[in-house]
């Protein structure tokens, strides 16, 4: 079953990056990753996707900023956005917050560890499938 739908997913983490991937695929959408924020934005500029699965902690440009870019730029601000973050609320030992998280103009925002499942969900719900 094919439901028509590109999702980027942006994860440092290849594995994560993967299972995500895979799980996506078994529904029905067509995926395709980017390891950095850099090169999820160069993805999204040269192929938009419908979706995005987008984490926060990556190298050269993370999660927060790859957001505001997207969501500031009149071409790709409609494309929904799940922020994934391991950040919880009482962590102080990253620069990162979860505050700063449910501020960004992502459309969803789940904590790691994320399920399939949920990501899934949130997706099926923004897309309207």
């Amino acid at each position: 079953m094919s439901l028509n739908k590109k999702v980027l997913v942006v994860d440092d983490e290849p594995d994560f990056a993967t299972i995500v991937q895979k799980n996506l695929e078994k529904e029905g959408f067509t995926v395709d990753v980017a390891y950095n924020g850099v090169e999820g934005l160069e993805k999204v500029r040269s192929n938009p996707p419908d979706a995005i699965v987008l984490d926060v902690m990556m190298p050269e440009k993370d999660g927060y900023a790859v957001c505001k870019e997207l969501k500031g730029d009149e071409k790709t601000r409609d494309i929904p956005i799940v922020l994934l973050t391991a950040v919880a609320s009482h962590v102080t030992s990253t620069r990162y917050t979860h505050r700063e998280g449910m501020e960004t103009e992502a459309d969803d925002y789940i904590s790691k560890p994320a399920s399939a499942e949920e990501i899934t969900k949130s997706l099926k719900r923004l897309l309207k499938l």
